[in-house]
């Protein structure tokens, strides 16, 4: 007969509060001023409870990037307009969402926080594979014009996302994040109008876009 473990298990909706609680306090706060005290006291929980599940504030950050800052997948639907509403989604969600203020001061403050860049990195290379997939994907079908350039669409819709977010108020943050999917659409028709040659899904005529090695 085997042993029970000794002690209680963790509770799960306890590190889901912690980790919550510290993507709050880091958005709001910066690197700078983050600290397990801080989160404990957002979490309504003992810092004991906090070393318990981290050695230290770095790691306890480190675990909200992996956890609460996913990288962008590539999802297929068919269409090159949808795979790019879906995109699009997901990199606003990341800048809005509960976590977005962290994910924001990642963005500036990446370089100085352990292990800070390499989440950063991890989801900008996140994004980039996907939209390089679904470029392919939509010329493949006859849905974007061959010349199409996987870094002029990137940066477009990745940075209307950032744009969006970094200008909305903060008593307006949560009507902003409520309206982000019907926003996504919106953006990527934009985009979309200036790359799409009539008869694949776009009405307006398509503009000659630069060539970009990435879609070689």
């Amino acid at each position: 007969m085997t042993a029970a473990p000794a002690g209680r298990p963790r509770d799960p909706g306890v590190d889901e509060r912690i980790t919550r609680a510290a993507a709050e306090v880091y958005g709001s706060e910066g690197w700078a001023r983050f600290s397990v005290d801080a989160v404990a006291r957002r979490a309504g929980v003992g810092k004991a409870s906090i070393y318990l599940r981290w050695p230290n504030k770095e790691a306890l950050l480190a675990a909200v990037f992996a956890s609460r800052l996913a990288g962008v997948q590539d999802i297929d639907t068919g269409s090159v307009r949808d795979d790019l509403v879906a995109m699009a989604r997901q990199v606003l969600h990341a800048f809005l969402d509960e976590a977005g203020g962290a994910m924001l001061r990642l963005m500036l403050e990446a370089d100085g926080i352990p292990a800070g860049r390499e989440h950063l990195d991890r989801f900008l290379r996140s994004q980039a594979t996907a939209a390089r997939a679904i470029v392919h994907r939509g010329i493949d079908r006859g849905q974007l014009s061959r010349d199409t350039s996987v870094t002029l669409l990137l940066d477009t819709i990745s940075g209307g996302a950032l744009n969006h977010a970094l200008v909305a108020p903060a008593p307006l943050r949560g009507k902003v994040a409520a309206g982000a999917d019907r926003y996504a659409e919106e953006l990527v028709d934009f985009v979309l109008a200036s790359v799409t040659a009539p008869g694949r899904g776009t009405s307006p005529p398509a503009a000659v876009s630069r060539p970009d090695p990435a879609c070689g």
